[in-house]
């Protein structure tokens, strides 16, 4: 039967309900009105229209509706998933995850005051630049450095404090765009600098640079290609050899890492990185790279370099609007102790922990979770364990590949234009979790990666399956 406007309740009826006394009680009364109110308009105007049924108008199904829009309106938007995507610096999932010692740090330094600006030797005014700098120069071999609130930042803050108003030399093929349309060209627009190109896409030689250097040249610029790679008959020309040329003419050499490993991967098998120690020892004064990638900690764009050059930098005032805050400083300064000792990194630090996990740990764990996702989705769906290839990272090293295993998931017994319809309900469902589960979709099959998976949401993932078989029933 069908309701009509007039069998609304009042909206102090509604809200004096006594089974809504409790979610009063809770979370108080604005918000508990804000939401009657919101919810009764929706009712008259599904009533207005002749499509409002009189059951949704008793009371229980009021408060009930009710209590959700409640629930619904204070959930978080940012919430845990679990990757299995096969990409462990996901930028879309947050990349890094942070270490315990991070987790723990950053929790104690936001529950009361903190000295981050202030010296407690002194008792004066002190700099945040200082709970990492030392760190920083002890694992670097930097003179000084310094750190703002990403890498993108980093490289706009050098350009416009060392190169503003000047030119800087770049080679075409490193005139690179990172997520988001940030390209270097523009970059150098925005701080202030004109670009001077030299090369070709392919081919870079020391004599370009030496031609292209004048009275209007500020610096000379290096920007590591991380996230694609130029190869067949070409030519570039290395910090070390290019830092002479620019200290002949008195000026400063600066390269950009991007994802900036501070260890050397190839120790554990993975692809090599350069890594800042060895761009200043080759010469550079200034080099920038991210944090929340192969350092794995906190979004964070460090700058380290010679004395003179972090000083131009650091007092520069663009460098104020693009300071770290306290919390992810506090994150940074935690996970940079990590590599005071090395040969703890791939326990103690997740990303390393993840991108050498043993590829036999991966397997036995795919071969422990077929059985319940079998019972989870058959008859639906088959479940297979099989090898796969991963990412380090969508932004980080995307082209390695990364041995992996997992659980490869197809539709059973539809004809091939139902597959992606199948597919899609699947994802649709594993999204849907309490805990979002996150996979990929190819080949017309839903592949979960399990080498980002731990032992902690395995288990979470495991309590999940009756809600998953639930959710496709």
């Amino acid at each position: 039967m069908l309701a009509q406007p007039k069998d609304l309740p009042a909206l102090d009826r509604l809200l004096n309900h006594p089974l809504l006394a409790p979610l009063s009680q809770a979370h108080g009364r604005s918000l508990l009105t804000q939401e009657a109110r919101a919810l009764l308009d929706e009712l008259r105007a599904q009533a207005l229209q002749g499509s409002l049924q009189k059951a949704a108008l008793e009371e229980g199904a009021l408060c009930e509706a009710l209590r959700q829009r409640v629930e619904a309106k204070l959930a978080p938007r940012m919430r845990a998933v679990i990757n299995l995507t096969g990409t462990v610096l996901h930028t879309n999932l947050g990349r890094a995850l942070l270490a315990d010692e991070a987790l723990q740090h950053v929790l104690a330094m936001m529950a009361g005051p903190n000295n981050l600006e202030f010296d407690l030797s002194s008792g004066g005014r002190g700099d945040r630049d200082s709970m990492v700098e030392d760190l920083l120069c002890e694992i670097t071999g930097a003179e000084a450095a310094t750190v703002v609130n990403n890498n993108a930042a980093a490289v706009l803050l050098s350009i416009a404090a060392l190169g503003g108003g000047k030119e800087v030399i770049v080679s075409r093929g490193e005139l690179v765009e990172i997520g988001g349309a940030f390209r270097m060209p523009d970059v150098m627009a925005a701080a202030g600098a004109r670009l001077v190109e030299v090369g070709t896409t392919n081919r870079t030689h020391a004599a370009d640079y030496e031609r292209a250097i004048g009275p209007n040249t500020a610096m000379l610029m290096k920007v590591h290609t991380s996230n694609y790679r130029v190869q067949g008959f070409t030519s570039a020309v290395d910090e070390g050899t290019l830092a002479p040329i620019a200290h002949a003419k008195g000026l400063p050499l600066v390269t950009d890492l991007g994802s900036g490993s501070l260890v050397d991967l190839a120790q554990w098998g993975l692809p090599r990185e350069p890594l800042p120690q060895e761009m200043l020892a080759a010469g550079c004064d200034v080099v920038t790279f991210s944090g929340d990638k192969l350092l794995g900690g906190p979004q964070a764009g460090l700058i380290v370099g010679s004395k003179a050059m972090i000083q131009r930098i650091r007092k520069f005032p663009m460098k104020r609007a693009l300071r770290m805050s306290k919390l992810p400083l506090a994150a940074l300064e935690a996970t940079l102790r990590l590599y005071l000792q090395p040969e703890r990194l791939t326990r103690d630090l997740p990303t390393l922990r993840m991108l050498t996990r043993p590829l036999a740990e991966i397997q036995a764990q795919a071969a422990r979770l077929q059985a319940p996702l079998v019972q989870a989705l058959s008859p639906r769906f088959t479940v297979n364990p099989s090898e796969m290839l991963g990412q380090i990272g969508s932004g980080s090293l995307p082209v390695e590949s990364l041995p992996s295993a997992g659980l490869v998931i197809a539709p059973a017994g539809i004809a091939k234009k139902g597959v992606g319809t199948a597919l899609d309900a699947l994802a649709s469902a594993l999204r849907g979790l309490p805990l979002p589960v996150i996979g990929r979709v190819q080949q017309d099959q839903l592949w979960l990666d399990l080498r980002c998976l731990d032992e902690r949401q395995e288990a979470q993932l495991l309590a999940q399956l009756p809600a998953l078989k639930e959710a496709l029933a």
